[in-house]
């Protein structure tokens, strides 16, 4: 048992045995542990449908089986993780995204299909959802930083373009789609001129808390949890990002130290948007704890 006075990461790897679901304990065990890859596909499976896409609470936030493109990002997001998004497995899940797509070409954030199910109120069910960046623009990103190439693709990122330039007031969680998408586009001259276009907006929004000793002056989002704060680390995943040029040097390191005094005495990194049912929280804090890990990692800051 990893106690108070262990490293950081094995406080971490305690916390992960102890609270996380099997996928995560892979992931952890892959990334962190040299773990194979396959355990982590293994697992993933479980979360898998029929038509292509993922649901089963992959993502906390959305219970039921019914497929929803915020689970599928996620599923991607798993495989990108051990290098595995590419063959037959991404071919299905683009197949999917292809038949719930708006008549844009591009994502909802959720289907009507949930319904019934629970899922969180912050993530509201109507019946003719819209087109979305902040569902759109993850998978977008992703599969062509990994050299997918699917007849979906085209139009999806036409549409994210184009909801990327009309950006003028944002919300922090729609920036960080936004950037997943400009991290991956190939268009890198375009890519990086919008970027730098969204990091002065976000400077000029204060949607970055850039002195955490200060956070209680920062704005929070409409409709976010009070004090559900995003700080460059968010933004700006690994030093590669786009985003990272937002930042002054003295900007981020402030921030990577807040992220790596976030740790709680469990081992495990706290959550902070709103909480509405019991296991989404238990669930969510493996997710949030590998986050702090890759970033952290990411920067050569891995607890340790």
């Amino acid at each position: 048992m990893a106690g108070t006075g262990a490293p950081p990461l094995a406080r971490a790897e305690h916390f992960i045995w102890l609270t996380a679901r099997v996928l995560e304990q892979r992931r952890f065990a892959h990334r962190f542990l040299d773990g194979s890859p396959d355990p982590v596909e293994t697992a993933l499976a479980a979360y898998g449908n029929e038509d292509g896409g993922y649901a089963h609470a992959l993502e906390p936030d959305l219970r039921g089986p019914i497929s929803q493109p915020l689970h599928t990002a996620h599923a991607l997001s798993v495989l990108d993780s051990i290098g595995r998004c590419d063959g037959l497995r991404v071919e299905r899940i683009c197949r999917y995204l292809s038949k719930v797509s708006t008549k844009e070409g591009a994502l909802p954030a959720l289907l009507p299909a949930q319904r019934g199910y629970p899922a969180a109120p912050f993530v509201p069910v109507v019946d003719d959802p819209p087109a979305e960046l902040l569902a759109t623009g993850p998978i977008v990103g992703l599969l062509h930083r990994n050299e997918v190439w699917h007849a979906w693709l085209f139009r999806a990122t036409d549409f994210c373009w184009g909801a990327v330039d009309a950006l003028e007031q944002s919300h922090p969680y729609e920036i960080e789609a936004a950037v997943a998408f400009l991290d991956g586009v190939p268009d890198r001259a375009r890519a990086e001129r919008a970027a730098d276009r969204l990091g002065r907006l976000v400077r000029a929004q204060r949607l970055a808390v850039l002195d955490p000793a200060r956070r209680a002056e920062y704005p929070v989002a409409p409709g976010y949890a009070p004090g559900e704060h995003h700080f460059p680390y968010d933004y700006a995943r690994t030093p590669e990002s786009l985003a990272r040029r937002w930042f002054t040097d003295e900007e981020l390191e402030r921030s990577l130290d807040h992220l790596t005094a976030e740790q709680q005495e469990d081992g495990g990194w706290p959550v902070n948007w709103r909480r509405w049912a019991p296991g989404t929280a238990l669930e969510g804090r493996p997710l949030v704890t590998l986050r702090a890990l890759e970033t952290l990692r990411a920067y050569g800051r891995t607890p340790g």
